[in-house]
């Protein structure tokens, strides 16, 4: 189809998706540059994993507000404002290494927060407005090519990350990321014109808590399942990888980027994996199944590391596992709440539901600094596991399809 048949919607969603992918990419990327850039300087993991507590409560905070914005303003604007911040955020970096000090690391890292959760929403927002209710198999195969194809380019965006720490150093590489993302955010400030995702009324602020039983328990289900990934990956992993293993920074990056693109692949083909091809979509019983397929990964990965010595190979194979496991997961979950929201004011429910996501990575962030100083990798794969079990219970709270 040419531009010229696309609709003005499908045009500017087109754009919207487009500045979410170039973000994504800048955000990866700027995650592992601070990771592995602080871990050089001879930070803990627990100082590291606090460097994104701002990062994360920002973002619980802007997921609950920006779906508010987002009804009032027009999704157009939540997008473009979230890229202004993070070009902000990105500038902040920039200042003398004497300057550089935690909490000033911290505040840009709120900045990055905020940006980041606003284009999230505004984005997995955009999709339940060109869809019409009726074609829930369309919405799933949208919504899972949209997370899949974000969280290639994040992937991605880890390995850019450590390479542009080796090749460019700490702020030659935010520089580039900086000035790369201002021309993105002038070319959307341009382009984006159409006020799409404004709510028919003026939601009031008392209405940002979501009423429905269902967007309830299933952002109860995400706050857990997305802590039970980051109480391991987010700092624990890629510490361990590289101060026990002696991994290279290029390597780890390397590593984590195509665990995290193969993770989008998967996404992005979860209706095929889930039996989309058989006419169901996914329910609260698809939830549970595969939250509860995925609770003995971790599990299972601890003992390993505890009876053998090969702790590379059973990392590399257990990792491969869960990212496919928790590919699905997260595909189903995605689908689900975009298919529960109401599409008059979409961006209070996916903002409320996206609140719980933020608030399960920040609990998984602080727990994988500080398990792993106090206790080591095997405590943080244990308590993923004893989470995705409480998710998959959360789940099985969850609508099922009659037959």
């Amino acid at each position: 189809m040419r531009e010229s048949q696309l609709s003005p919607d499908v045009r500017q969603y087109l754009i919207v998706t487009g500045n979410y992918w170039m973000f994504t990419l800048t955000d990866g990327a700027l995650r592992m540059l601070v990771v592995l850039h602080f871990h050089q300087l001879g930070y803990s993991p627990l100082q590291i994993a606090l460097l994104f507590l701002f990062y994360e409560v920002f973002g619980v905070i802007t997921n609950l507000l920006g779906g508010w914005l987002g009804a009032h303003w027009g999704l157009n604007k939540t997008m473009n404002i979230g890229l202004c911040l993070q070009v902000l955020a990105l500038s902040m970096l920039l200042v003398p290494a004497s300057a550089l000090t935690p909490a000033w690391v911290m505040a840009a890292q709120a900045l990055s927060g905020v940006a980041k959760d606003l284009n999230k929403m505004s984005a997995k927002s955009a999709i339940k407005l060109l869809v019409p209710e009726q074609q829930q198999g369309k919405l799933y195969h949208w919504v899972t090519l949209l997370t899949g194809s974000k969280n290639a380019l994040k992937g991605f965006g880890f390995f850019l990350g450590a390479a542009l720490l080796t090749t460019l150093g700490f702020k030659g590489a935010v520089v580039l990321m900086a000035v790369v993302l201002a021309l993105v955010a002038i070319l959307s400030v341009l382009l984006l014109t159409k006020e799409f995702g404004k709510s028919s009324y003026k939601p009031k602020f008392t209405q940002l808590f979501s009423k429905s039983p269902a967007l309830n328990y299933l952002s109860a289900a995400r706050l857990f399942l997305f802590g039970a990934r980051d109480v391991w990956f987010v700092v624990a992993l890629p510490v361990y990888l590289s101060a026990t293993l002696d991994w290279s920074h290029e390597f780890v990056g390397g590593f984590l980027a195509l665990w995290v693109i193969g993770y989008g692949i998967v996404q992005a083909n979860a209706p095929r994996i889930t039996g989309m091809n058989s006419g169901q979509t996914p329910d609260g019983r698809t939830a549970f199944l595969w939250a509860m397929t995925l609770a003995g990964v971790p599990a299972l990965l601890a003992i390993a590391l505890l009876v053998s010595s090969h702790a590379a190979l059973i990392l590399v194979s257990g990792l491969l596992v869960f990212g496919v496991l928790f590919a699905i997961n997260s595909s189903v979950h995605s689908f689900l709440v975009v298919s529960y929201a109401d599409s008059d004011g979409v961006s209070l429910d996916v903002g409320f539901y996206y609140m719980a996501n933020a608030m399960g990575r920040l609990i998984g962030t602080v727990l994988s600094g500080w398990l792993f100083q106090t206790s080591g990798l095997v405590a943080c794969l244990l308590v993923s596991s004893v989470f995705v079990i409480v998710a998959a219970l959360l789940a099985r709270l969850l609508p099922v399809h009659t037959p």
